[in-house]
């Protein structure tokens, strides 16, 4: 379905809630996929007075919750249409991975503070 957007309004206890704006009066259906399974429980309800928008709720179960990153993508089931993902980032490898990288920021920003200070003596001797 065309013109259909999605905002996430937060995550609470487990649940990802957002409110989903579509040109129709009856709640679209909606799919959430986590490594190409779908997850279970997604509910679309009318918001009170509120043509055209829905509130869309989707419950994290808690076995698909590991170690690093897990992504999950709600979409239109009708079309296959992505409307919108949210991440999970979790555990001690995550930890080792973001050390890794601010030892590799900090190795090229002493790099380049080299460069630059060899660039400032040479600019003065010529």
């Amino acid at each position: 379905m065309a013109n259909m957007t999605l905002e996430k309004a937060r995550i609470h206890a487990g649940i990802w809630e957002g409110v989903l704006t579509a040109p129709v009066d009856a709640a679209p259906a909606l799919q959430v996929m986590h490594q190409a399974q779908e997850v279970p429980g997604v509910e679309v309800t009318a918001l009170d007075g509120q043509s055209g928008q829905f509130s869309v709720r989707v419950p994290i179960p808690a076995a698909l919750l590991a170690d690093g990153i897990q992504t999950f993508v709600i979409q239109d089931k009708a079309t296959g249409q992505t409307l919108d993902s949210f991440v999970i980032v979790t555990g001690e490898p995550l930890q080792a991975d973001i050390r890794a990288e601010m030892d590799l920021l900090r190795s090229e920003l002493d790099m380049l503070k080299r460069a630059f200070r060899r660039h400032c003596q040479d600019g003065d001797e010529g």
